[in-house]
């Protein structure tokens, strides 16, 4: 997808507190381009930057959809603090618009969390508040993963949350994928009665990538994104 084809959620953070941006100068993960998409945080500020897709049947999106990416928690002036994070469903244009959040949390090392709540908050540890499903793996700093976040509106009103992971030593990017689940995250049912997360499932809205954090010289780093919509 090209620049163009995103939009930055209001009330993130501006660029005087994250800068952000493409750079051709951190390191990408295996098979990625020349250039990745960057966040670095200039001052010791909470709060998040992020970015939807805005082409045609996606801003909103009518039901669930697909995102997946290559993330990264980036070197910088400490191990917590921060963490990068894709989203789907996002209930309006807004940072303080709830959405499902999957990406890696606010540990050292992390784990890969899926959370339910609004985007500004981001990503607590994996024990946090609104924390859906955890990955029983921790992965060190500067480590790349592969993610996919599957949103699946049935007829019923029930969603239904997947994640996959793709192994990119085996499966760089550029080449066709091997999605599995992962481990310690089996599928979660957000029922249409509030039953399993206390509120009521998000059945349609905005899908991107974001950067939540709360101190400063963090950073996040995104590569190879895409997004479907659920049809």
């Amino acid at each position: 997808m090209a620049s163009t084809d995103w939009t930055y959620l209001n009330d993130g953070l501006d660029i005087a507190s994250v800068d952000r941006g493409v750079t051709a100068g951190v390191p990408r993960p295996p098979g990625g381009g020349s250039f990745l998409f960057a966040f670095n945080s200039l001052a010791a500020v909470q709060g998040a930057v992020a970015l939807f897709a805005n082409q045609p049947g996606f801003a909103p999106m009518a039901k669930g959809g697909s995102v997946r990416g290559a993330l990264q928690r980036g070197p910088g002036g400490g191990p917590t603090g921060f963490s990068p994070f894709l989203f789907l469903c996002c209930q309006g244009n807004s940072v303080n618009d709830h959405a499902y959040l999957l990406g890696l949390s606010d540990d050292d090392p992390h784990r890969v969390v899926l959370r339910k709540g609004t985007v500004t908050a981001g990503l607590p540890g994996a024990d946090g508040p609104g924390v859906l499903l955890k990955s029983s793996e921790s992965f060190a700093q500067q480590s790349w993963l592969h993610l996919r976040l599957d949103v699946i509106v049935n007829d019923n009103g029930d969603v239904v949350l997947k994640v996959f992971r793709s192994d990119l030593a085996a499966h760089a990017l550029g080449t066709p994928p091997s999605w599995q689940p992962v481990a310690g995250m089996v599928e979660f049912i957000d029922d249409h009665l509030g039953i399993n997360s206390g509120s009521q499932p998000l059945t349609s809205g905005r899908g991107g990538f974001g950067f939540s954090v709360r101190d400063v010289t963090r950073r996040g780093f995104f590569d190879h994104l895409e997004l479907y919509r659920q049809v």
